[in-house]
């Protein structure tokens, strides 16, 4: 995969956490890209996206609490979407941002809906990725099986091997290059070279709480989108977010365009083909 130059970047949460995103340059004069990643993601999520968009924009791919670089929650708890909104907020404050264009994939477009509800003005525009304010019993249920189960390996290729064979309806069109790209995004090389999940497994304790997965009723954090240019992705096989979501989704908000990703589940990883393309189109025409 391309990748492009970025500057590492940290800042303090209100609970005294470190946290880490990745910056890339581009123009001032466009609002920049708040690229928010799914629960077990991190920043290295948006390394294709990032290696197309920089230098046209600057993107910013912030690596939650508990998640890639940034310091794990001494309490469990506070890894909920309210928790995060307000390690996003600090960001905004330190790099001093008064409009961006926020990039949500799972989670981190439930983040983005509730930036939309709680900041008026502040989106630009947004993009979600295959997710809205309902999941899909059936893909929560899913996720609820394996987030926090431990994983380790002795080799990329065997992280790889096991991640695709999890995975492989979510992904059926995926080489094994492919899966070892998946396997960097996800894991990380400890110190006694063993392959593992690059997240504190605490995240699933409130995820798996009743509610825990939004905390919120988010249909009313939609109607924060109202007037925000918004570009709903959803993956052909999701199991997570449905076509009859995406289409409530549209039509409650005028300045929704859903797009459907073909042969891909939950959720796209916004390198496939239509993926690329309708995000370029989209981000064209807040430029324009």
């Amino acid at each position: 995969m391309n990748t492009a130059p970025f500057t590492d970047g940290y800042f303090w949460s209100r609970d005294g956490l470190r946290l880490h995103y990745r910056d890339y340059g581009g123009r001032d004069d466009r609002p920049p890209i708040l690229c928010l990643p799914g629960l077990t993601r991190n920043a290295r999520d948006f390394e294709g996206l990032a290696a197309r968009l920089a230098g046209d924009w600057r993107v910013i791919c912030l690596s939650l609490r508990g998640r890639g670089e940034s310091a794990y929650a001494k309490d469990a708890l506070t890894y909920v979407p309210l928790t995060y909104l307000h390690d996003v907020e600090v960001l905004v404050e330190e790099l001093k941002l008064t409009r961006l264009v926020a990039i949500g994939t799972s989670l981190g477009g439930l983040i983005t809906m509730l930036i939309g509800a709680t900041h008026p003005g502040l989106l630009a525009g947004a993009v979600l990725n295959d997710v809205g304010p309902e999941i899909a019993p059936d893909g929560l249920a899913r996720i609820k099986a394996y987030v926090g189960k431990g994983g380790n390996w002795p080799t990329w290729m065997h992280a790889a091997r096991d991640i695709a064979t999890t995975n492989a309806a979510v992904y059926p069109g995926y080489a094994i290059a492919d899966w070892l790209r998946m396997a960097k995004q996800l894991c990380r090389i400890t110190n006694a070279g063993r392959i593992v999940w690059d997240y504190d497994a605490r995240i699933a304790e409130p995820f798996r709480l009743p509610g825990g997965e939004t905390g919120v009723d988010l249909w009313p954090a939609l109607d924060g989108l109202a007037g925000v240019p918004t570009l709903s992705l959803r993956g052909e096989l999701s199991d997570v977010f449905v076509a009859a979501t995406q289409a409530e989704m549209a039509r409650r908000v005028p300045t929704l365009t859903p797009v459907v990703i073909p042969r891909v589940g939950h959720a796209p990883s916004l390198d496939e083909p239509e993926a690329v393309a309708a995000i370029e189109s989209f981000l064209h025409g807040l430029a324009a």
